[in-house]
């Protein structure tokens, strides 16, 4: 008896009908530069004029297990979002504007609506951050992923002035460092997230006094995409130096920036720390230091800058929309100093 690609667990027509109901999304992220359509076996994408010496910088991201909260829940219109984000908003730390996108979605069994659905969440992430969604993968892997689960990763490519390339070489002691804020926990640490608040969607849809919302609301809000504030910024003031905050937080990213022999001292009480983490470092019964090394705790993004540029810098984020912080200084040394 003949066995069919279908009888094997893969169908070829929900491919196609999930191609037709993303294309829409797709399209919706197409700016100058891009060249030819969806369904090409390589994305085509010509390099804007304008720049004197042109590098490509790149970065690629995944979701991390964010994603079991969309699967309880139901919910993936956002998660495409954090995809982008986790990806233009690392390019961005060495200036560079992103220019293009392109995701792979793999699952066990494909829905064309679930991942229709995802990819809007993507296409929203590339409008925000002005970068192209020029292809991607979706692929149907049946038995490798369980009933109703899929992952997402990211790929992004961006362009900046080889002399304009923001790299932290120049940061010295007394530098002043500026936190903008997150819009929550953002895609990291979800793990320990995961044994502190469950899988109950029960549980998480009911509101929390303590948090001020229902939990699941909080867990799947989007990673906040910075890119346009900061390249704004960067026209305007000289930054020295951006530290994106994901995995390892404050602790572990704050100092990639840093040349040999400099450190910082961050003050912990310049800024409310939103609820949501409070809770989490009292649940899992942390101290400061690893709640600070495991997750954002209110920041998404540090910058620093000379002292003489911090009220500039400071006023054209607001202005832009970004709540921030002094947060510290650099120091010499090495690492970060909580205080």
């Amino acid at each position: 008896m003949a066995i069919s690609y279908k009888d094997s667990g893969v169908d070829v027509e929900r491919g196609y009908e999930a191609v037709r109901l993303m294309r829409s999304h797709v399209q919706s992220t197409y700016t100058e530069g891009v060249l030819g359509d969806i369904g090409s076996f390589g994305g085509f994408f010509a390099l804007p004029k304008g720049y004197k010496n042109p590098v490509l910088v790149s970065g690629t991201d995944g979701v991390g297990t964010k994603l079991k909260y969309a699967f309880i829940a139901d919910k993936h219109d956002t998660i495409g979002i954090d995809a982008v984000a986790m990806c233009v908003n690392d390019i961005v730390c060495q200036g560079a504007k992103p220019l293009f996108f392109l995701d792979y979605f793999a699952t066990g069994r494909l829905s064309p609506e679930v991942v229709a659905t995802v990819v809007s969440g993507v296409a929203e992430g590339c409008r925000q951050s002005g970068a192209a969604l020029v292809g991607g993968e979706t692929a149907e892997m049946p038995g490798f992923y369980p009933d109703g689960e899929y992952d997402i990763a990211g790929f992004a490519v961006g362009i900046v002035d080889k002399n304009k390339v923001i790299n932290g070489k120049k940061i010295k002691s007394g530098d002043v460092l500026i936190g903008i804020k997150s819009s929550g926990i953002h895609s990291n640490g979800y793990s320990l997230v995961r044994k502190l608040w469950g899988e109950d969607i029960q549980t998480l849809s009911k509101y929390d006094e303590e948090l001020g919302a229902a939990p699941i609301d909080v867990l799947l809000t989007p990673t906040r995409i910075y890119v346009n504030s900061i390249l704004q910024l960067i026209e305007k003031v000289k930054v020295k130096g951006i530290a994106h905050i994901t995995g390892g937080g404050f602790i572990e990213n704050i100092p990639r920036i840093f040349p040999e022999g400099i450190g910082c001292r961050i003050d912990t009480k310049s800024y409310e720390v939103p609820p949501v983490f409070q809770i989490m470092q009292k649940r899992a019964k942390i101290t400061k230091q690893q709640a600070y090394n495991t997750f954002n705790m209110g920041i998404g993004m540090v910058l620093c800058v000379a002292k003489k540029d911090v009220e500039a810098a400071i006023a054209q984020l607001e202005s832009t929309g970004e709540q921030c912080v002094v947060l510290g200084k650099t120091c010499k040394g090495s690492g970060v100093k909580l205080n």
